[in-house]
């Protein structure tokens, strides 16, 4: 056995030592082909500053090895060392052959810097020289749908697509399409592609994007199929539960909705827009002590979760908790979270336990946001006609008139008033 194999196995069993040593007779003797074969599997299990070394060696051998300059500086980005990299990269000239697959490792170099429009001008600058390289079309495909430049990485896929590719670096080019589609909000155009993504072979994140991108396009039989499947091969992928319960929601199937709402919470506990979920279906089903420990259990994860908050406390209104609904309030107000609806909450609460100083204060807040909301201004000027403010009573109602017209019971009011 010789040095270079001893050295990989003694690493793999992490005997550093003896690794060091056949790594010091490797580099007193080897060849640069030696250097350049032990480089690459060092590098593949990570140990790069070895590899960096031995690229080093080589490199100071033949000094225009653009290959090496290449290696060497994909490792230098792996480690942290972007500017030495770009020295590399920089240095070899736009003759070389290799030069179109620098500016390609300089693209991805300048996008991970956040230099997006010099990635961009390196990935077109390839193109330019290598018109029709499928690597080239991919990697613009995959930088602008990265930037949200969805119309632009459809046609660099598509190119790909008519020229007979179907997969590029172990990338499936139609998921590819269809989730640059989906992610563009041409949900009927993505389907298609994800269905020929998945006929040729089934992933998980194929049949993902093809559930929720039917979830989306509101193709919700479609969406429950994909999902049950999905399910079925992974229970736990945590993610599908939400959309998979919300699509038998939109179906009717509310019984079935909620189970896998239990099946979700049975895979991930913590899951707190599934309990929120559960407990909007289960009262639906008339099932209103679950639903109101489902909305608990989304407040005792999040005590800041507003929407929760806000469902749990219409059923707690409806049942005349008031001191709960307060409660509640105090909670979010804690927790830095205020909304109109919340003032509404708290106002109607107040009220009806008497506290008309609150009350009043909460009417007011939630005044500012819901001057607009028939039914708000409605309860807001019976609260002020009860507490003797005939003037500002006067005045909401006359808001009341202005948003409905014909409301019958505002004109006879004040008519009331006038007279």
């Amino acid at each position: 056995m010789n040095d270079h194999k001893r050295m990989i196995e003694y690493l793999e069993m992490d005997r550093i030592e003896e690794a060091e040593k056949c790594y010091k007779r490797i580099k007193e003797t080897g060849s640069a082909e030696t250097f350049y074969l032990l480089a690459a599997d060092l590098s593949q299990l990570g140990f790069l500053s070895y590899a960096k070394e031995l690229y080093e060696h080589i490199l100071h051998a033949y000094p225009e090895e653009s290959e090496i300059k290449i290696l060497l500086a994909e490792l230098l980005v792996e480690m942290g060392e972007e500017e030495k990299a770009i020295l590399y990269l920089d240095s070899i000239q736009e003759e070389d052959e290799s030069y179109p697959q620098a500016l390609l490792v300089l693209a991805d170099l300048y996008q991970l810097q956040g230099l997006f429009e010099v990635s961009e001008q390196k990935l077109l600058k390839a193109n330019e020289l290598l018109p029709h390289e499928p690597i080239i079309y991919y990697a613009l495909g995959e930088f602008y749908a990265s930037q949200g430049r969805l119309l632009e990485a459809v046609r660099y896929y598509q190119k790909l697509l008519e020229e007979g590719h179907t997969s590029i670096a172990g990338a499936d080019l139609r998921e590819r399409l269809a989730a640059a589609y989906s992610a563009g909000g041409a949900f009927e155009e993505a389907i298609p592609f994800f269905e020929q993504a998945l006929e040729e072979k089934t992933s998980l994140q194929t049949l993902f994007g093809l559930a929720i991108t039917a979830y989306q396009a509101k193709m919700y039989p479609k969406a429950i199929e994909a999902f049950e499947k999905l399910k079925a091969l992974d229970p736990e992928y945590h993610s599908l539960y939400r959309y998979l319960a919300e699509s038998y929601e939109q179906e009717g199937a509310l019984e079935a909705s909620l189970a896998v709402v239990e099946e979700g919470l049975a895979a991930d506990s913590y899951q707190k827009e599934l309990y929120h979920l559960g407990g909007k279906i289960a009262l639906k089903l008339g099932k209103k002590e679950l639903s109101e420990d489902y909305h608990r259990q989304a407040l005792a994860l999040d005590p800041s979760y507003l929407e929760a908050a806000l469902h749990l406390n219409q059923l707690l209104l409806s049942q005349e908790r008031y001191e709960e609904v307060i409660e509640i309030i105090e909670i979010l107000k804690r927790e830095g979270e205020t909304d109109p609806q919340l003032h509404w909450d708290a106002a109607h609460a107040f009220r009806m336990i008497e506290r008309y100083k609150e009350a009043l204060q909460h009417y007011e807040y939630a005044y500012e946001d819901l001057q607009h909301h028939v039914d708000f201004l409605m309860e807001y000027g019976y609260f002020l006609r009860e507490e003797g403010e005939q003037q500002k009573s006067f005045y909401i109602f006359n808001q009341v008139l202005k948003l409905d017209p014909v409301n019958d019971e505002v004109i006879y009011l004040i008519q009331e008033w006038e007279n």
